[in-house]
């Protein structure tokens, strides 16, 4: 009698990934953009779609937020593994993953926008923070229970001294400095 064996998948790592942009961003920072998305910014903010890609926006509208993901393009700092961020006092550095540093291995940004209108191609959001011209990998829809978790924490930045005056810009508090 003839044992059978089972015989593993064996997957390989890619050597690069290739990516398709999908469209461009549109706002109205050339040279400085702000770190996080700012939700009343001021300007235009606007997400076009290339046209072969207008049937997957059906029923995005129905969604308050969206997640944008888009291309790192115009960096110019060489990657670091620790970093030292706006927040951090002192020039404490943490680890990049440990930070939202826009100087990452893979230059893939990612922001939480709400919608405020689509009309044909062109998504308007609230104020995202990237620079015009940016160009769009992905969108996917920001779904209330799945995407927001209630004991998420502020992780290190829980340690600095000024973490409550930090955490009210965190969450867009209004306050003198």
């Amino acid at each position: 009698m003839k044992k059978s064996v089972k015989k593993e998948k064996v997957y390989h790592e890619p050597e690069s990934f290739n990516f398709k942009q999908i469209g461009i961003i549109r706002t109205p920072y050339t040279d400085n953009a702000p770190y996080q998305p700012v939700d009343e910014d001021k300007g235009t903010f606007c997400i076009e779609v290339d046209p072969q890609y207008i049937k997957g926006l059906n029923k995005l509208s129905k969604f308050r937020y969206i997640y944008v993901l888009y291309c790192i393009h115009r960096i110019n700092r060489k990657l670091s593994m620790n970093v030292s961020t706006p927040w951090n006092e002192g020039g404490k550095r943490v680890g990049v993953f440990a930070s939202r540093s826009p100087v990452r291995p893979n230059p893939i940004g990612l922001s939480v926008v709400s919608i405020k209108k689509i009309k044909d191609n062109k998504i308007f959001t609230s104020g995202l923070d990237v620079f015009d011209g940016t160009p769009l990998l992905d969108l996917k829809p920001y779904v209330k229970d799945l995407d927001s978790k209630p004991d998420a924490n502020y992780g290190w930045i829980e340690d600095l001294n000024d973490y409550e005056h930090l955490t009210l810009h965190i969450r867009g508090i209004p306050h003198n400095h």
